[in-house]
């Protein structure tokens, strides 16, 4: 159906990812997320600021909700110039442009202010221009929280809880490689199907932020929550360069600033929402656990290690990131 839904779009829209109403031009922003996401409130900013800042030259018509399709399909639609902008998880930009897999790596960030110390500075600016060779520019990074896990009948204090358990996991090498490293047994299933494979005992937990463990009800089966917090990879807010191209250099500031606003005032959204799902946690009964991060850091540094062997030219940046 979304395929039908697509090409509606395509035959609509014509071949830019933008029209003229008057003296405007109107870009089409697509994303996955519900409207209750703190990235889309981030979103509502981005268009907000660009209408402000161009003076109404440039709006914003945002299609939530996957209403064009799946994170891959609304890349499709930005290569070819269907849609002007959309926002994918740094994983999905993995498969376009490797350094964002470096975003991925276990423990990686000392804090959330390194971690966007990083992303905000001349590190996370270039692998942004990166995906510019494959039409996919990128403006700014969106806060996506930080994963930990959470189990059902068994606490995860010490990595070594881990031992045993089947961890649902993204169907992702790090993640895999991450739990496994752990003495876990990841499993990679469907995000779908993980409430009653949790409730059901086929598997003993799973790992993810706390606005996802919330609103996915998995604290309604799920009564630890161990905040390990082993990975944050952030959103990316990205243009079509097909669409970039097309603006004249006052446009291309204007969207620029715009975004670089959304993702501040994004970052405000997202810790409210951490902090009304923890609260809704609790009240639930779900015990949250403070582990200490260091052991599971250690023990899951085989993770970094193979993927420098099998990529060593990410050497360079990994350290960069770490000495900052």
């Amino acid at each position: 159906m979304k395929y039908y839904v697509i090409l509606l779009v395509i035959l609509c829209f014509g071949s830019v990812s933008c029209k003229k109403e008057s003296d405007s031009k109107v870009l089409y922003l697509a994303h996955t997320l519900p409207q209750t996401h703190p990235v889309h409130k981030g979103i509502l900013t981005f268009q907000e600021a660009l209408e402000k800042k161009s003076k109404g030259r440039l709006k914003i018509k945002i299609f939530p909700d996957g209403q064009l399709g799946s994170e891959r399909e609304v890349l499709e639609l930005l290569q070819i110039g269907s849609v002007a902008v959309t926002k994918v998880s740094a994983a999905t930009m993995s498969n376009f442009v490797p350094e964002y897999h470096v975003l991925g790596i276990p423990y990686l960030f000392k804090s959330k202010a390194h971690q966007f110390n990083i992303l905000e500075g001349e590190v996370g600016k270039s692998i942004l221009e990166k995906g510019s060779k494959f039409w996919l520019r990128g403006l700014c990074y969106y806060d996506a929280g930080s994963r930990s896990f959470y189990t059902s009948s068994k606490a995860i204090r010490t990595p070594d809880d881990l031992k045993g358990l089947k961890i649902r996991v993204m169907n992702n090498q790090m993640a895999i490689n991450m739990v496994n490293a752990m003495g876990g047994s990841a499993t990679p299933m469907a995000y779908g199907e993980l409430y009653t494979a949790i409730q059901q005992g086929v598997v003993d937990g799973a790992e993810n932020n706390p606005p996802s463990f919330v609103s996915s009800n998995h604290y309604e089966v799920s009564k630890y929550y161990t905040l390990d917090q082993h990975s944050s990879v952030p959103d990316v807010l990205l243009i079509g360069t097909k669409f970039w191209e097309k603006l004249s250099v006052q446009e291309r500031v204007w969207v620029q600033e715009a975004a670089d606003e959304s993702a501040q005032a994004e970052k405000v959204f997202w810790n409210e929402s951490v902090k009304a799902s923890m609260e809704i946690a609790k009240a639930a009964g779900v015990e949250i656990i403070i582990p200490e991060k260091a052991l599971f850091a250690e023990k899951s540094k085989s993770v970094l290690e193979e993927f420098l062997k099998e990529h060593p030219e990410m050497t360079e940046l990994v350290n960069k990131i770490k000495a900052d």
